[in-house]
């Protein structure tokens, strides 16, 4: 039994084999599964989470037949030869010790292809292409498709299945009146709805043998319109654990659904109690989800009886080492998912390989390698934003001898200005995981020191971290009494006033306004569910109740010169949170905004060539940054060899992304 995590790190027993301790990697869809050729990067990334220690690796979905694809030519398990070619990906996991099964997803309508299909033909809102209603002959095709696909993971050395029921893909389809409009034996009723999902799992069970684990994905809370009742998820659950599942993995939410199930502003575990109430009445493992990202909640989860197991997808991105650090008693080394979904679920939906903004090498394990240096190098690092943090690290990791300059009195940059805004609370974990390495790797780190050119001499290499400044804009009265940077506002906890207008709609624009609108409670768990609408009591269908939203402590006005509407660019997979949340807070934001003047008064704008006056008490300033890179042209000529990363390179947009990626490469490459 582990002294840290004796829960979390139990063995778990399934009768014919043993998962080493009860972690799961939930299903994450990379882009490396798609094409052929990424078999190698694919097997590689899969690898390092093996050797990592986790219990047991769910891959990214692939489907039983043409019509399931989530995108044309997308990753299917059909044919002798492609199981062949995933031989290659279950040998490397199991030399290291791991256990992985293959997902079975069937996309139904919400593949990208104008031949999907689904129970009625009723378009999904989130993609281009009406499904085709499937006839009872291809439904049943369809489940033979399945246990086929299951044959197949088997033959290519997978040690399971994952068949893939939530999230609103087919089997969940199937499931719902939203989409299922039929009258034949596998619509109308209840039972005939259920049919399909659970005669998948038994024909799948009778392809494969009893000593093959099959997990079934199962949808706890649908957050949609016309979805399951408490009742019918429970008549699935019996139904699929007598038709053979070995575990009942949990999803959240469809992908349509208007409440947020995984960004970062979901609260930590918040979904737990489903998991817990599905326990009580099926005699399978159970697998808590959705927003579990430290050992400590994974280990409180199981402990307390709420789940057998818990998954984590997007962590295991940000760390692969996750389990054997928690394992070894070192859970301050993981770098935690601050579940930012910029680099992983933003880049899938944009059909752009995935990664991890905390951790560029997440799915580039062959590209991005941090080998040990041959030529042993003095290296100063300029700031401690997340752009100079990573490339300090990095360098520090490789062996090489590291000074990190800092102006100000603690790392951490930009970092230090979003944490502040509510929901944003994780972005503390990274701060915290880079001063561990910085500690840990015996980086030199000399903080309240603003370096100069006498400070780099006798250095190697200078990498030029020293971020942006905010811009000013050339309003009319920009210097009056009323006028706050969002740098005022977030760091030096300027008072703001009842009225308040935002100039600039970027991500910073919106992060000061959900800051300035967030009405904190003593209970910002039970604050959150009362917001978005979702019953904990799980009474009524789909887990849907009226939202209660908690009024604007302030009067807030969003505003920016594009015509634009407001928010169009934020990433595409939260940017609607941020939209949604400050509707519910009756921010009101306006486009194509000509800035006229600020005085006494308030804030003159022009919209639509008509003038009007915002009668505010602050006018707050996020307007964009300016690089800050004096010292890096100071250095010019100087024969030192100088790299400009982050915002002193690019600060069009702060882009944490960018600059963790881009610090990671300059110094893998020293």
């Amino acid at each position: 039994m582990n002294a840290f995590y004796p829960h979390m790190l139990q063995p778990l027993d399934l009768g014919f084999t043993t998962l080493r301790n009860r972690v799961l990697m939930g299903s994450m869809h990379t882009g490396l599964e798609d094409r052929f050729y990424h078999i190698d990067k694919l097997a590689s990334y899969f690898a390092e989470r093996a050797r990592g220690g986790v219990g047991i690796i769910v891959t990214g979905g692939y489907s039983p037949n043409r019509r399931g694809e989530l995108l044309p030519l997308g990753s299917r398990m059909d044919n002798k030869v492609t199981a062949m070619l995933h031989r290659h990906v279950t040998g490397k996991v199991h030399n290291e010790g791991g256990k992985i099964v293959l997902q079975l997803l069937h996309a139904g309508r919400y593949g990208y292809t104008p031949y999907s299909v689904s129970p009625s033909g009723i378009k999904s809102p989130i993609t281009p292409f009406k499904p085709w209603k499937m006839s009872g002959k291809q439904v049943e095709n369809t489940i033979a498709d399945f246990a086929r696909a299951a044959e197949l993971a088997k033959l290519a050395g997978y040690d399971g299945v994952e068949i893939m029921g939530s999230e609103g893909y087919l089997l969940n389809q199937f499931l719902c009146a939203r989409t299922n409009k039929r009258t034949d034996k596998w619509g109308g009723s209840a039972e005939n709805r259920t049919r399909f999902p659970v005669e998948v799992v038994r024909q799948v069970r009778a392809a494969v043998g009893r000593e093959f684990i099959i997990i079934y994905r199962m949808s706890l809370m649908d957050l949609v319109e016309d979805g399951q009742s408490w009742d019918e998820v429970e008549m699935l659950a019996k139904g699929v654990e007598a038709a053979g599942a070995n575990i009942i993995n949990t999803g959240i939410g469809w992908h349509e659904a208007r409440i947020p199930t995984i960004v970062t502003s979901v609260p930590r575990g918040a979904f737990a109690f489903s998991t817990a109430k599905l326990k009580q009445v099926v005699s399978i493992p159970v697998c808590a989800s959705n927003r579990i990202n430290t050992p400590d909640l994974a280990e409180q989860i199981i402990a307390s009886g709420q789940a057998d197991m818990v998954s984590l997808a997007r962590p295991m991105l940000a760390d692969p080492f996750f389990v054997a650090k928690a394992e070894a008693g070192k859970a301050d080394e993981i770098n935690t998912c601050i579940a930012c979904n910029q680099a992983c679920l933003d880049h899938t939906f944009s059909l752009k390989r995935a990664s991890c903004l905390v951790n560029p090498r997440a799915c580039h394990e062959t590209e991005l390698r941090y080998l040990p240096t041959q030529s042993k190098k003095k290296v100063a690092v300029v700031g401690a934003g997340p752009a100079g943090l990573a490339a300090a690290t990095v360098a520090a990791e490789r062996g090489h001898e590291v000074t990190l300059f800092e102006a100000d009195s603690k790392i951490g940059g930009q970092f230090n200005i979003a944490k502040q805004i509510p929901g944003k609370e994780d972005f503390n974990e990274t701060l915290r995981y880079f001063d561990r390495m910085l500690d840990k790797l015996h980086v030199k780190v000399r903080l309240n020191h603003r370096a100069g050119t006498d400070d780099l001499i006798g250095f190697d290499d200078v990498i030029v971290a020293t971020g942006i400044a905010p811009r000013k804009p050339g309003i009319p009265g920009v210097d009056h009494p009323k006028v706050l940077s969002y740098l005022d506002v977030l760091r030096d906890k300027k008072p703001v006033g009842k009225s308040v207008a935002v100039i600039g709609a970027g991500g910073i624009g919106f992060d000061v306004s959900e800051y300035l609108t967030h009405a904190h409670s003593e209970n910002e768990l039970q604050q959150w569910y009362k917001e978005w609408g979702v019953d904990t009591q799980l009474q009524h269908r789909a887990a849907l109740v009226p939202p209660q939203v908690a009024p604007s402590p302030r009067q807030v006005f969003l505003l920016q010169r594009k015509e634009s509407a407001v928010g169009k660019n934020l990433g595409r997979t939260s940017g609607w949170v941020h939209r949604a949340q400050l509707n519910k807070k009756a921010v009101e934001m306006i486009a194509g905004v000509s800035y006229d003047r600020i005085d006494d008064q308030g804030l003159h704008i022009t919209v639509k060539g008509k003038s009007r006056l915002l009668p505010v008490d602050n006018v707050i300033i996020c307007a964009g940054q300016e690089p800050q890179r004096a010292l890096a042209d100071q250095l010019a000529g100087s024969g030192v060899r100088v790299h400009v990363i982050g915002g002193a390179d690019v600060a069009a947009e702060l882009d944490a992304k960018r600059a963790i990626k881009q610090g990671s490469e300059v110094a893998a490459q020293l």
